[in-house]
Order: structure tokens, then sequence, then C-alpha cells
């Protein structure tokens, strides 16, 4: 309650400070924005995280000089790298998990900083991507990166820029940081005026001018190499990230992304269903793009 109570005062604060002058607001809502904690408890997202944790072969890792928690399950030749969404955890993948190992797949994740067991209060999108590159040096690559919200943002950073890979699945992801910082401003009810200040303030926080942030992380104004296969899932009605998100990202690659739209299963959710775990599974194993087979339950 008391944490409930500090965050309302605090966006009050931004709020009213934005009034006064949009920069000025928009500058004391930057540092909201890189605050992650507190982590999502191990056992919020489904039963079987536990014991999927549990299960894991864990190791530590040094991210841009931090320690995150990274693990592994299975001992298949191929390979996949999953990486969770902002306040979330590895373990949200728990019944993907299952399926991957039951499939003879060894599957790699991580928790980011201030997330899940990895220490920290802050963190950005750079530890995610610097994350899936490293993980990708040591492991040898992988042959398909799956992410989820925050995480598929990241997963189709890391793989034109430092995890090359085959095939690339994104579940309630973002195109661009663009679509983020408006999901946050939203969420303060930030002033109009304050907008464009945000953009730039969280540019250059990430050490990036507006023009340069948008080159690196907008995947749809760059979309991933043509030899790479992409499969979007959203959900119609996700109230985090819209669904035009997900017809962004399907139109930036010329129909050679396969789509996959739910329906009643929001923004979390979605990765426990079954046709979503299956259709993930399915296409992570697949070795060609005629091999994957999608039932989208929403019927469009």
């Amino acid at each position: 309650m008391a944490t409930s109570i500090l965050e309302t005062a605090i966006r009050g604060g931004i709020r009213t400070a934005a009034s006064l002058s949009p920069a000025l607001g928009a500058r004391a809502a930057v540092p909201v924005l890189f605050l992650a904690a507190p982590p999502m408890p191990l056992g919020a997202s489904s039963p079987l995280a536990a014991a999927t944790e549990r299960a894991a072969d864990t190791t530590s890792l040094i991210v841009r000089g931090r320690p995150i928690t990274s693990y592994a399950w299975g001992s298949g030749e191929r390979s996949v790298l999953l990486l969770h969404g902002w306040r979330g955890r590895a373990t949200q993948f728990a019944p993907l998990i299952a399926q991957l190992t039951a499939a003879g797949m060894r599957v790699v994740s991580f928790d980011a900083p201030a997330h899940g067991a990895s220490p920290g209060r802050t963190t950005d999108l750079r530890d995610w991507v610097a994350a899936a590159g490293q993980l990708h040096d040591r492991d040898g690559g992988f042959d398909a990166i799956v992410g989820h919200s925050l995480g598929g943002l990241a997963a189709l950073t890391a793989a034109r820029e430092v995890a090359p890979t085959a095939a690339v699945a994104v579940v309630s992801a973002p195109t661009s940081p663009g679509r983020i910082l408006t999901e946050f401003a939203d969420e303060l009810a930030l002033p109009e005026p304050a907008r464009p200040h945000l953009t730039r303030q969280f540019a250059a926080r990430v050490n990036e001018t507006h023009a340069t942030l948008r080159d690196r992380y907008d995947a749809a104004a760059h979309p991933l190499p043509k030899s790479t296969r992409l499969l979007i899932i959203h959900d119609q009605e996700d109230r985090r990230i819209p669904d035009s998100e997900a017809l962004r990202l399907h139109d930036a690659h010329g129909g050679r992304a396969q789509l996959m739209r739910t329906s009643g299963l929001g923004h979390s959710r979605i990765l426990a269903a079954e046709p979503v775990v299956t259709a993930l599974t399915e296409f992570a194993a697949a070795r060609s793009e005629g091999n994957v087979s999608l039932d989208d339950p929403s019927g469009t």
C-alpha cells in the first residue's frame, strides 16, 4: 500500500511539474521510466514457475557492469533464447519451456537487471540486447529467439545487431521505443506539450539522439534480414501494446512474416495460452517456414 501511495504522489508531482514547465515535467518523468522494481513474484505468472526455476541450470552473467541471473533447460543440439518483458521474469515462459524441452530443444533465458532473481532497481532496453549478445557469444548462437513485450523489441534489435538467428518470434511486442514512451506518457497522463521533451530526454539517457534512437530500435523502419523468419503474435484486445503494432511490424516485412492474432488473452496471459505455446514451439522447432502451421483462435 505504501508503495502505491508513493507512486501516486510521484506521478501527481510529475503532472504538476509538467503543467508548469513541459521540459521540467519530462525531466522528472524520465527516472521513473527506468525504475523496474519491485520484481514480479516467482509464482505470479503460473504454478509451473517455481518448479521451472528449480529445474534450471542457473549461472550468473555480468551485463553492462551488473550481475544478472541466467537459466538453461534441456540439452538438445538446437537451442532457443527467451526474452521476458518489462517487470516480467524468465519463468513467465514456463509452459513454453516445458514444450520446447519436450520437443528436444535447449532453452536459455535470463532475468534482466531489477527483474526476477537479478538485483537492482533500474534497467532499460540496452540490458536486454547486451544480455542476448553475451549469451549468443557464449553459446555459439541460437536457432530462434522469442521475446515478449519489451523483450520482443529487444529480440528484434538483437537479431539485427548482436545475435543473428534464423528465426524470431515476438508476442505482445512494440515496434519501437516510441510506442513504449506513448504508453508511459498515457499512464502518467502527461500533458501533450511535455511529450516531445520526454522523447528527447529518454534518447539522451540511452546515449542516442531522436534520429539514432529510430535507426537502432525501430523494428518496422528497419526490418529483419530477409533470411530471418518472423512470427508475430498479438492479442486484438491488448490494452498495453495495441494490436496495431503487430500489423505495423507485419506490413514492414512485406508479408514474409507470419501473423497470429488472438482474442481475449490480453498482454501477459497470452504467454500461457495453449494455441500460442504450441505455435511458438512449432515455429522455433521448424527448420523451414513451410513446416509451421498456425491455428488462429480469433478466426481472423
